[in-house]
């Protein structure tokens, strides 16, 4: 009789819980991914619409993933890296693959690799850098919680000045207020480019091969794992393919 009493209840119970885990599944595949860089050569904003061949990379992925519910959007560094830590379904790229961030996000795939070069300007003659310990003779200019700061933070640098984008440490170097500045010669070519200097006064004067990697796609660590999943494959076939190196081959 107990049996017969309580089981529309627990019928009920049931339904109601099927239910919320059927609600639940749904909102998490129908979430939207938003993607987050920053601006470089490969990721820039263009009218109302961020383009580059990274960002052009990543929507090609999403897509051949079946995540067509996506927003891709420009911000400083340091604040797309802390949604990327603390919020769920967040993309971002183009992620520096070190073992301090190893275990922070979920990586989806590397998209390029990338060299990075202390430079200074070709007139500063009292800057004499044959190695990383005569770096730290110098004050360089970084980008808060960018793989460069991180690296020359482990390798004991403490005279680093301190900037939201790349454009302001340029500008900075350029006007004498620091020695150096890590960068890539992309990022040269396209800082010389958008403070109207001429590259040819710029000089390269030590690579840092162990701060050099591969830049990925990497999600939050909250994000579900099918959708990871889903975007590694989708990357994985294109990568395949040649489509990635095409893409990326392309000049900025």
């Amino acid at each position: 009789m107990n049996s017969a009493t309580h089981s529309p209840t627990r019928n009920a119970l049931t339904c109601l819980l099927f239910a919320c885990g059927a609600l639940v599944a749904t909102l998490a595949q129908g979430q939207t991914i938003r993607a987050v860089t920053e601006t470089t050569p490969y990721t820039f904003q263009k009218g109302d619409r961020v383009e580059g061949s990274a960002t052009e990379v990543v929507e090609k992925t999403l897509l051949a993933a079946g995540l067509t519910d996506y927003q891709i959007k420009l911000y400083p560094w340091a604040r797309a890296y802390d949604m990327a830590q603390k919020e769920p379904g967040v993309l971002i790229f183009l992620i520096a693959r070190t073992p301090a961030r190893e275990q922070q996000f979920k990586w989806a795939g590397e998209i390029m690799k990338i060299q990075y070069h202390l430079y200074r300007l070709r007139g500063r003659t009292d800057i004499t850098v044959k190695t990383l310990a005569d770096a730290r003779n110098y004050t360089i200019g970084v980008m808060r919680d960018d793989v460069r700061q991180q690296y020359l933070q482990t390798k004991g640098f403490t005279r680093l000045t301190v900037s939201a984008q790349w454009i302001d440490n340029f500008n900075k170097l350029i006007k004498r207020q620091v020695d150096l500045v890590p960068l890539t010669e992309d990022d040269a070519s396209s800082l010389c480019a958008q403070a109207h200097f001429d590259c040819a006064g710029l000089e390269r004067v030590l690579t840092l091969d162990e701060a050099s990697t591969g830049l990925y796609m990497a999600y939050s660590s909250s994000t579900p794992d099918s959708t990871v999943q889903k975007t590694r494959a989708a990357f994985d076939k294109l990568k395949a393919d040649g489509s990635v190196r095409r893409i990326m081959e392309r000049k900025p």
